[in-house]
């Protein structure tokens, strides 16, 4: 990744919590035949400063056989983004831009093997759940017992080493507070969702200044 500004970089903590978060990004690798992606669910496991990504495909997907345990993967989790106008600065001579939060991992992939299979689909599908409260969770456990065991085996179950964590917030930090705010006021009055989201996490960095 390149950082942009010293200021837009994000720690090590703090992008992985971000990723954890959210819990999809794009998983990317690069075959014979060029680069290869996928977009997927996945979960963080933190052991002390060991850090693994648990993912899944279909067994028929490409980038699958790409996990032999040496080959380096990228995962990109982005959030919210929005395009800030020039016109929307305080002061004169800005340049349009567009804010944004990304974080990459990257590390050798390895396959696990097919018992992992039902484990990784009770912990992922807890993780997600949970996530609606108050519904009641739903699990694998209710579903027809045949049907459960063929989906789980059209699956393989991958598991990233992270050798590199890599974060960027790129929140308009080293602007001035009159051209801040003013920016901030702009994303909060926009209707996408992206945008007044963004005003959110902004206006949590300064939270001293009058919006």
């Amino acid at each position: 990744m390149h950082i942009l500004r010293p200021m837009f970089a994000w720690d090590r903590d703090g992008a992985l919590e971000f990723a954890a978060s959210r819990g999809f990004g794009a998983m990317v690798a690069s075959g014979g035949a060029g680069p290869i992606s996928s977009h997927v669910p996945f979960r963080i496991d933190r052991t002390g400063d060991a850090v693994t990504v648990q993912f899944h495909l279909t067994a028929r997907n490409k980038l699958a056989e790409l996990a032999d345990g040496k080959t380096p993967f990228l995962l990109i989790v982005w959030g919210p983004d929005a395009y800030v106008s020039n016109d929307w600065y305080a002061t004169p001579d800005h340049v349009s831009t567009w804010l944004y939060e990304a974080v990459h991992l990257s590390g050798p992939v390895r396959r696990l093997s097919m018992e992992s299979n039902r484990s990784h689909g009770d912990v992922l599908l807890s993780t997600f759940e949970e996530r609606l409260t108050p519904k009641q969770p739903w699990s694998l456990s209710t579903m027809e017992a045949t049907k459960r065991e063929s989906m789980l085996q059209s699956i393989v179950v991958l598991e990233m080493d992270v050798k590199q964590v890599e974060g960027q917030r790129k929140l308009n930090q080293h602007k001035s507070d009159e051209d801040y705010a003013s920016i901030t006021r702009h994303l909060s009055q926009s209707e996408d969702a992206d945008a007044r989201e963004l005003a959110a996490k902004l206006k949590a960095l300064r939270p001293h200044l009058e919006y």
